[in-house]
């Protein structure tokens, strides 16, 4: 089947709550142009739509998202990086999914399993947190060789200053439980449970003045990308995604080997 006719993002509305779920179980929805363009797409629809004013955001399976599809986007030729300025296709740039809006209502990222790279870095963007037990996290950029600066600059709005710094260095895994201790996450579900308890904080949002909610969620989303903007303003110089390094990190993922050793160019 054609990618572009495949859904990889699922969209439904009940009682003012907008559920959008990541479809692509078989790959742990691994997040490819395609998912972002569908992704987009779900998020203008429910910026636009008047049944809605809250969105919870999801993925089916066994994991939220285990991050960037890397077979697509980190092997992509040295000629096709330099034309995109980067692993993501052109306007399917995951970190505009949630800066482009005209309504400005909020999203809860309600994840479980693991949530990976790409994935991590949505999460952190969205407005609210929920994470089942056990779910376990990844800034795998940093062992990549793409950096971490766009990551730590969230860690960093998000209060998680030492523990940031930490995650962003090492690009260790850590737990839900982890998050919710450093202040990261605003709900730690018991496991399974993440979708109940997402919907329980997003009927708590809908019961207010709508207008009165967008407002706290256009302020907080201004401060953050301006945040996240300055960070990869400042990493850009290093065009890390032409790096030997990086491209030995995403042959040894993808051969499923340990790398061979980085050279610092």
């Amino acid at each position: 089947m054609d990618a572009d006719n495949q859904n990889f993002v699922e969209y439904a509305c009940v009682d003012k709550i907008a559920t959008i779920t990541l479809n692509r179980p078989d790959k742990l929805n691994a997040v490819s142009d395609e998912v972002v363009a569908q992704m987009a797409e779900a998020l203008r629809r429910f910026d636009l739509d008047p049944e809605a004013e809250v969105a919870i955001l999801n993925g089916k399976g066994r994991a939220f998202s285990s991050g960037a599809d890397v077979r697509q986007r980190q092997l992509r030729s040295r000629d096709e990086f330099e034309k995109l300025g980067g692993p993501q296709g052109w306007g399917t740039n995951s970190a505009d999914l949630l800066t482009r809006s005209v309504n400005w209502k909020p999203v809860i990222a309600a994840v479980h399993g693991y949530v990976l790279g790409l994935a991590l870095g949505l999460t952190l963007e969205c407005d609210l947190i929920v994470a089942a037990a056990g779910t376990r996290f990844q800034l795998t950029e940093t062992s990549r060789g793409l950096g971490a600066s766009r990551y730590w600059a969230l860690f960093q709005y998000r209060s998680a200053g030492a523990f940031g710094d930490e995650v962003a260095m090492t690009g260790r895994f850590f737990t839900a439980e982890e998050a919710f201790e450093a202040g990261l996450i605003n709900r730690l579900a018991p496991e399974g449970k993440h979708l109940d308890v997402a919907r329980e904080l997003a009927a708590q949002v809908a019961k207010n003045p709508p207008l009165s909610v967008r407002t706290t969620v256009r302020t907080r989303r201004w401060y953050m990308q301006r945040l996240v903007r300055e960070a990869a303003f400042i990493a850009e110089p290093f065009r890390l995604y032409l790096t030997e390094d990086f491209q030995e990190a995403a042959r040894a993922f993808t051969e499923k080997r340990p790398p061979r050793g980085f050279k610092g160019r």
